[in-house]
């Protein structure tokens, strides 16, 4: 036992509803409301290793104490959440809460601002889409987080997949706050301010600090105004983040810009992504910071942009590295790390947007007018011809016949299991049933 923690390794603490106990292994890592123990229960089908968060004195409130128990009831918004699975508790009413216990393989975002982890962009987008999704799910319940902030979330830095954990402080939109009202760079400014409590509204302005940190790695107000005070500055930090926000790439507003060799990653980033994505980060963090009610972006938005990014990628034939295309460009600009000339792949283009057929390209029921956002099983892939490397096919992976227009008019049927050869102007028909009727044409 260490002097900072608060449960002996190997002790044992009484679960509420399971009736059971659990046996601390050993201290994960502590926060701001308390410390986290890997812990060990029995069970009737066997022993199971779990996490427990357990609260410093400070924080062991009957405020708490009762908003867990309302939690527990609930069933978690999506599977990224590790929601509060049980109630512990000790006999001199010290208490934490059960959650699932997070996989080796998923790192903090703080581990992407240190560089640590380097996910491809096809990862970060995932992880967008996740976020945005789990988020949804969370409002759609009518709770709302309250502290969203780069030490909740992990990821997988191979996957893009998502873990949002210390749920204990989601609470029920509109009531009173229990426990803390979040993290001051993450804070909407009007919670900053102390105007408001925490509410959907301000999760969608916290939500969008996240994303941009995950994208361009920098905080979206941290620009010349932040060279104005220093980092122990209170009140410069007030009115960085609070009085007086300024958007670091405002269009209307150049104060704030990024100062090279300071916010090397802000001005790096920037230029990589595509208009569309940029676009939705200058509204957060412009109309959303004059009108929260009708300016914010919303968790639906983001998740469409993350989806629409993650088709946009295709690979620089000279390094190799990820680039995105961008339609409002009209062609291929140079590679972003080489600066070599980079060729556009063909791209598929239907009902949902455009997407990049590269080699490792595959499509979904979102692309195909099924339901948005079901990745859940592709529909089509591309492959290579068996004797010819220099032709590409995209392969039927449905139930369903395909009807395959070429430009000359020429129409056949492609059987599931069978491929349909990557021409400019073939237009394809994927059929009836969860695709309703979709069909795109590809393009060079």
């Amino acid at each position: 036992m260490t002097a900072s923690t608060m449960l002996p390794l190997g002790s044992t603490v009484q679960l509420q509803y399971s009736q059971t106990i659990c046996q601390v292994e050993c201290l994960i890592g502590a926060g701001g409301q308390g410390e986290v123990y890997r812990v060990r229960t029995r069970e009737p089908d066997g022993e199971r290793v779990h996490a427990l968060k357990w609260y410093f004195p400070m924080w062991a409130t009957q405020d708490q104490w009762e908003n867990l128990q309302s939690l527990v009831q609930l069933d978690p918004p999506s599977s990224q959440f590790l929601w509060p699975a049980d109630l512990a508790f000790t006999e001199n009413r010290s208490f934490g809460y059960l959650m699932p216990l997070r996989g080796e393989n998923f790192h903090g975002i703080v581990d992407l601002m240190l560089q640590t982890i380097s996910p491809s962009f096809r990862a970060l987008a995932t992880s967008a889409f996740q976020l945005a999704d789990s988020f949804l799910q969370l409002h759609s319940a009518g709770l709302c987080y309250r502290d969203i902030n780069w030490g909740n979330v992990f990821l997988n830095p191979d996957s893009g997949e998502v873990l949002i954990c210390d749920n204990d402080n989601v609470g029920i939109d509109g009531q009173a706050v229990i426990g803390v009202l979040g993290t001051e760079k993450f804070m909407a400014p009007e919670v900053v301010r102390r105007e408001v409590l925490p509410s959907t509204t301000t999760d969608l302005y916290s939500l969008s600090v996240l994303l941009f940190y995950l994208f361009m790695v920098h905080h979206p107000l941290e620009g010349r105004h932040e060279m104005d005070g220093t980092l122990t500055d209170r009140a410069a930090d007030h009115r960085l983040y609070g009085t007086d926000p300024v958007f670091i790439w405002d269009p209307d507003d150049d104060s704030n810009r990024p100062v090279p060799g300071v916010h090397d990653n802000a001005l790096i980033y920037w230029g990589i992504y595509p208009r569309f994505l940029r676009e939705l980060f200058v509204r957060a963090f412009t109309q959303g910071l004059r009108d929260p009610q009708n300016g914010r972006v919303r968790e639906t938005e983001w998740r469409n942009a993350a989806a629409r990014l993650r088709d946009a990628i295709y690979y620089c034939s000279s390094c190799r590295a990820e680039n995105f295309w961008d339609e409002s460009l009209g062609s291929a600009p140079p590679c972003w790390r080489c600066h070599a000339p980079t060729v556009a792949p063909p791209r598929f283009v239907g009902k949902r947007g455009v997407v990049m057929l590269n080699r490792d390209a595959e499509l979904f029921p979102h692309h195909l007018s099924g339901s948005r956002g079901d990745f859940s099983a592709p529909v089509a892939a591309v492959v290579q011809h068996p004797s010819m490397a220099n032709v590409w096919g995209l392969r039927n992976l449905s139930q369903r016949t395909w009807k395959a227009t070429t430009g000359g008019n020429s129409t056949m049927e492609i059987p599931p299991g069978r491929s349909c050869t990557i021409a400019a102007g073939t237009r394809i028909d994927f059929g009836d049933g969860v695709n309703g009727g979709a069909a795109g044409t590809i393009q060079l």
